[in-house]
């Protein structure tokens, strides 16, 4: 079970974490987590590029450990990178320190301020102890192309039907998502250049907002 739009009644109970970004501009910020992967990830480099569109990656880090030529793609193209712990880890079932010393481990991998939790699962205890160095970054779009149950008609209605300005919408580079990502990516990219929107990478914008 999981909502694609998150209800502003849950964004309110976690102030401390970034749901979306406040902009009256016409951008959105496209996330994509798990990766990388050769299976996936130099495709949406690729699709991403053919828009000149950019985006913030979710990496674990035992997968940029494993294809490391990606992760510098990743960030030669002018993308940012995030943590997404190195084994991707379920806050809820791990023991803080334990998280806490995953998430380093993937540091020595991933050079970023921006953290997601798998899942988006975290313990109070392990928000407390992440928020004091690290931009806890949610969504207020899921596109569920992780989601076996759905076609990927209803993924793409997803993300279609429930972005705005400003919103960080979730997709995955991993092998259950490829087959629904491929379909979607493209045809909602379409859309987003038609309606004239862009999409920016979440460093640009909290950099923008420090100022």
């Amino acid at each position: 079970m999981y909502l694609v739009k998150t209800p502003p009644v849950i964004q309110s109970l976690f102030p401390d974490f970034i749901w979306k970004i406040d902009t009256h501009r016409k951008e959105v910020f496209l996330t994509f987590d798990d990766g990388p992967i050769p299976e996936l990830t130099d495709w949406i480099l690729d699709t991403l590029h053919s828009y000149d569109f950019k985006a913030t990656f979710f990496c674990v880090g035992e997968n940029v450990k494993k294809h490391p030529e990606i992760y510098q793609r990743i960030l030669a193209n002018g993308h940012a990178v995030g943590n997404h712990t190195y084994n991707h880890l379920k806050g809820w079932t791990t023991d803080t320190e334990t998280y806490i010393n995953n998430i380093k481990k993937c540091d020595e991998w991933v050079r970023t301020d921006l953290f997601r939790p798998p899942y988006g699962k975290l313990k109070p205890s392990q928000s407390s102890a992440l928020k004091m160095t690290k931009s806890i970054i949610m969504w207020d779009v899921l596109s569920g192309d992780f989601d076996l149950s759905i076609t990927k008609e209803k993924c793409l209605s997803n993300v279609m039907n429930n972005y705005s300005a400003g919103s960080i919408i979730v997709f995955h580079d991993n092998i259950k998502a490829e087959e629904k990502l491929k379909f979607v990516l493209p045809r909602f990219l379409d859309h987003l250049a038609e309606c004239g929107y862009r999409s920016e990478s979440l460093e640009y914008a909290l950099a923008e907002m420090a100022i």
